[in-house]
């Protein structure tokens, strides 16, 4: 491993928690493609961040596969919500394909904004029953990837709200 990539991976931490919680510039909600709120993380970050979240949702008009749009945080710590859809997996190769859009249009995004931090959560993992393991490693090799390229982004955390999650994003960091 070289001195650029030690600098990357200095970059990028492993927390297990809530993201609501997290006080970084942005983070991204494992949104569905209508944007008005769901389940698991989606209906978390909807609520946490009050009803002015949902309003400026329906005037996205919703969002694609793979695609991200972004919003005000409102009653969130953090100041941005970026919202991705995540595929909902079905053992095909296109799915790590839309996965990975999801994390570097995400990462795009926060950049166009010249944002220092963002935070994600295991992005397609839940309801959509992506394997954590796969998942995992499309997640931290695409910001990788993306980091080397020296954008503005600083800090990338990945907060898992599971103890399993969060020993697979460990274990998997460790390993690179």
């Amino acid at each position: 491993m070289n001195i650029m990539d030690k600098k990357i991976l200095a970059s990028i931490e492993i927390r297990q928690g809530d993201i609501t919680q997290i006080e970084v510039d942005v983070i991204v909600n494992a949104a569905n493609s209508s944007l008005l709120g769901g389940g698991g993380v989606d209906g978390a970050i909807h609520r946490a961040a009050g009803p002015e979240l949902l309003t400026e949702c329906r005037s996205i008009g919703g969002c694609h596969t793979g695609e991200a749009r972004i919003t005000r945080g409102y009653k969130l710590p953090a100041r941005y919500v970026i919202h991705t859809v995540g595929p909902v997996y079905s053992g095909k190769p296109h799915d790590s394909q839309l996965l990975t859009r999801c994390y570097l249009n995400s990462l795009k995004l926060a950049s166009d904004y010249n944002l220092a931090s963002i935070a994600f959560p295991a992005i397609s993992c839940g309801v959509y029953r992506y394997p954590i393991n796969d998942a995992c490693k499309i997640a931290i090799d695409t910001t990788c990837n993306f980091l080397k390229a020296g954008r503005s982004l600083k800090k990338v955390i990945f907060i898992l709200f599971s103890s399993k999650n969060y020993k697979t994003y460990m274990d998997y960091l460790k390993s690179i």
